[in-house]
């Protein structure tokens, strides 16, 4: 895998979260997100290949989850649920 980045996948939300059903880090994201209000959409990366490839593409050859993709084009690795929430307030404050 090259470390060029594939094109941004598809979203319907401000927040879209690339993650595992047993990674606690993602676990701990979404229950964070869920706590504070903030919409998200999920997906897992173990049951979409191209998103598994996107995630690898931004992340150095690694799947590293949780990754985060902004509906700006922008996207995070293992961010804070507050980080996140913040993130989304500039995204929806328009």
């Amino acid at each position: 895998m090259t470390n060029d980045k594939l094109p941004l996948p598809k979203t319907t939300e401000a927040v879209t979260i690339y993650a595992t059903s047993w990674c606690p880090y993602c676990q701990s994201l979404i229950s964070g997100l869920k706590q504070r209000g903030v919409p998200f959409e999920a997906w897992d990366v173990e049951k979409h290949a191209d998103l598994s490839a996107w995630v690898e593409s931004v992340n150095g050859g690694n799947r590293v989850v949780p990754t985060v993709l902004y509906s700006d084009g922008t996207h995070a690795t293992n961010p804070a649920a507050a980080e996140v929430e913040i993130k989304h307030a500039e995204l929806t404050s328009a």
